[in-house]
């Protein structure tokens, strides 16, 4: 019956977006005999409109199975199986394209411009929130590629401290902040271009990505998901939502006994300890902290917006238009030969040198502006960090945190509540008190 339902809904949807399709889709142009040799392009050919409801459809089964897997079955094994199925499926086969991470450029820009977001796209941007908001972070736990990807060759998750955590989880704000700057300034899609596992799934790319991806693999061996962790802009937006989430994963089936297993067994340092083994500060301490967090946090946020304003020229560098003047500047003062090809086409577009370069304060004035709210975005997210690391919360037992647990299963076989309820093991092993075995 989902299934049926399903269908229907994806069929409507594409009925109603047929009906506006553009006259060069319903009367394709004529084709033209010619000798020219079209090069080999590093990205996918469009694939036929059919897959779209196809890959669709299979994101939506996939977080549903995520969801009964994760809070249902409980079962690591097969969250592994469906961990393959995403990077055989959405990685090698469908080659990472339509990507949940990749789509925030889409919206972005689509809601700048005003411009046609296609619908595929508008769900795999949807979707993984929706679940996001229902069962936590199902989409990274085995739907998302590049989690996968990386979680498959995970062996040995190293601890990382928390403030070197927080401190190279700024590096997603910055990155989703620049992301949105760009696709919302006409700038590239800096998410796509940077990808580091897109080009292996293509088996196509530029060869600084491959290393990039492979860097990255390399240290997900002892280093858990580390590209999820502190760069996917995506995880930003998650990471922030699954907190509102209606349902959280909960390590334990019953009352936790602080054995400490799950903390061993989680290599993404999710699992938040008992306050009771930490020792106890005075609550004046505490509220004085907090103040000078809360007094400093304005400060910074100028700060960083002030240094973003300041950025503005350098970040407008990676805009075409600034790229193809400094190509015809270039030109014109050196008489560079061979003549570029791009300079070529704008000369024989009839356009003019003083016309392209009229353009460039109106481009810088953008980006300055755009710069100077990634300084405002990057001030808020190093004030909360600040304010969330100075709030001392409590924490009787060891609980999976909402925003940083990626649901991958791993601790449920190591809780001993669990093995006995699964008729594994017989007895609960004896703690001491404060949780330590």
């Amino acid at each position: 019956m989902l299934g049926i339902l399903t269908s229907s809904v994806f069929i409507c949807v594409h009925l109603w977006f047929s009906s506006t399709a553009k006259g060069e889709d319903r009367f394709p142009p004529p084709e033209f005999r010619t000798t020219y040799q079209i090069p080999q392009d590093q990205f996918p050919a469009r694939s036929a409109p059919w897959w779209d409801y196809v890959d669709s459809g299979l994101l939506l089964a996939a977080l549903a199975t995520a969801v009964w897997l994760v809070f249902y079955r409980r079962s690591r094994r097969e969250v592994m199986l469906l961990t393959i199925f995403a990077v055989a499926w959405f990685g090698f086969f469908r080659k990472g394209c339509v990507c949940p991470i990749g789509s925030i450029q889409n919206v972005t820009e689509a809601i700048a411009t005003g411009g046609a977001l296609p619908w595929v796209v508008a769900v795999f941007f949807a979707l993984p929130l929706l679940f996001v908001l229902l069962y936590g972070r199902v989409f990274c736990s085995s739907v998302c590629p590049l989690g996968a990807f990386q979680d498959l060759v995970s062996w040995k998750g190293l601890h990382v401290p928390r403030w070197l955590e927080e401190s190279l989880g700024l590096l997603a704000y910055l990155y989703l902040g620049l992301a949105c700057m760009y696709a919302a300034a006409g700038g590239p899609y800096i998410i796509c271009q940077y990808d580091p596992f897109v080009p292996m799934f293509r088996l196509n790319g530029p060869s600084h990505m491959f290393f990039l991806g492979g860097v990255l693999l390399a240290l997900g061996v002892v280093i858990g998901r580390p590209y999820c962790r502190f760069l996917c802009p995506y995880g930003v937006i998650l990471r922030l939502l699954s907190r509102l989430s209606r349902k959280q994963v909960t390590i334990t089936p019953a009352e936790c006994i602080n054995c400490r297993l799950c903390e061993k067994s989680c290599p993404f340092g999710a699992i938040r300890l008992p306050t009771t083994q930490d020792k106890p500060l005075p609550v004046s301490a505490g509220k004085r902290g907090l103040i000078s967090v809360l007094a400093v946090s304005p400060l910074i946020i100028v700060a960083m917006a002030g240094v973003g304003y300041l950025a503005g020229p350098t970040l407008a560098l990676a805009h075409r238009d600034v790229q193809l003047a400094q190509a015809v500047m270039q030109q014109d003062a050196h008489a560079v030969m061979p003549v570029p090809d791009e300079v070529k086409a704008f000369r024989d577009t009839g356009g003019t040198a003083e016309e392209l370069y009229a353009q460039l304060p109106m481009l810088v004035r953008r980006f300055r502006i755009g710069g100077a709210l990634v300084g405002v975005w990057m001030g808020l997210a190093i004030g909360g960090k600040l304010i969330a690391y100075s709030i001392r919360r409590r924490n009787p037992d060891y609980t999976a945190d909402p925003g940083t647990c990626i649901a991958c299963a791993r601790c449920f076989m190591s809780c001993p509540v669990e093995l006995k309820r699964r008729g594994l093991i017989s007895e609960l092993p004896v703690v001491e008190a404060m949780g330590k075995p």
